[in-house]
């Protein structure tokens, strides 16, 4: 009897809702109306909300749109929980520039390891080391000159020139060493080996600089993008290399020499001391004894 008197009074209740009237009121009376923008689709990566924003910089600009847009977030003061990855053809390019870093760094080891292994010393790789950042400063000159901004290609022509440019430097050393073992004096066989090199580095560098000038002017069709800066970099770090070859390393070889027969004469000085004061205390021991042998 109690559940049909419930069911009842449900029943008679839903009647009177139906039968219930009112007076409309407008919506601006109970609650503010505001217009507000709402993205037309909605997306989410690893259960956060995202919104991509792209951007197309000119050609041969987006060195200067990542800056732009580097200094865009740098001023923008993001709300509580919302950061900002830069994705797209800009990342990919800080990715290419770390990679050909790390395989500059390799190149050099491994060509100091191959100039260790000929040379036998690590004086002379050392000194042939120095040739390349001289290179790196005449493709950045070259760069600068011709208004070429630093990408990709000009950095694998940088990569390039670590094996190119140490070549004419190991050439010219080999030779002062080969003269210096057939008897010849420091400053004879540097100055013999400079005069009878500076023909064929002058030769072999002035025919690769002209072989890539019709590509750093642009002249080889399609792909100049990738080839003009490569070849820049390239021309401008042969001229630089060479010029410093022919000058600085046989300057760098002559000092670094100079102090190690030095300090060969020092060590050879103090050998030479050592052994004469063990000569005269072995003549005064031998005078005392045959000065006790007598008295007997």
């Amino acid at each position: 009897a109690a559940q049909q008197a419930e069911a009842d009074a449900a029943e008679a209740e839903q009647k009177a809702a139906a039968e219930v009237t009112g007076t409309a009121i407008p919506l601006a009376a109970i609650a503010t109306v505001e217009e507000e923008l709402t993205a037309p689709t909605i997306t989410r990566a690893e259960g956060e909300r995202q919104v991509t924003l792209t951007v197309t910089p000119e050609k041969g600009g987006l060195a200067a749109a990542g800056r732009a847009i580097d200094k865009a977030i740098a001023d923008t003061d993001l709300p509580a929980g919302v950061t900002f990855q830069q994705g797209g053809a800009s990342a990919q390019q800080d990715e290419a520039f770390s990679q050909l870093g790390l395989a500059m760094l390799a190149a050099i080891v491994l060509v100091l390891l191959v100039m260790v292994a000929t040379f036998r010393n690590f004086r002379g790789p050392l000194v042939l080391l120095i040739s390349i950042p001289f290179a790196a400063t005449g493709a950045i000159l070259g760069l600068l000159l011709t208004g070429t901004p630093m990408g990709l290609p000009a950095l694998i022509g940088l990569l390039m020139l670590i094996g190119i440019v140490v070549t004419n430097a190991i050439v010219l050393m080999d030779l002062v060493n080969r003269l210096r073992g057939a008897g010849a004096s420091l400053d004879e066989a540097v100055e013999h080996g400079t005069r009878l090199r500076l023909r064929p580095i002058l030769m072999t560098a002035a025919a690769t600089v002209f072989a890539l000038v019709p590509m750093s002017l642009g002249l080889t069709g399609g792909g100049v993008f990738i080839s003009k800066p490569l070849a820049i970099v390239v021309i401008g770090g042969l001229v630089s290399s060479t010029l410093l070859t022919l000058v600085l390393v046989p300057v760098l070889y002559t000092l670094v020499e100079r102090s190690r027969e030095r300090r060969i004469a020092k060590r050879a000085e103090r050998r030479a001391r050592r052994e004469e004061r063990r000569a005269a205390s072995a003549e005064t021991s031998t005078d005392i004894f045959e000065v006790t042998s007598e008295k007997p």
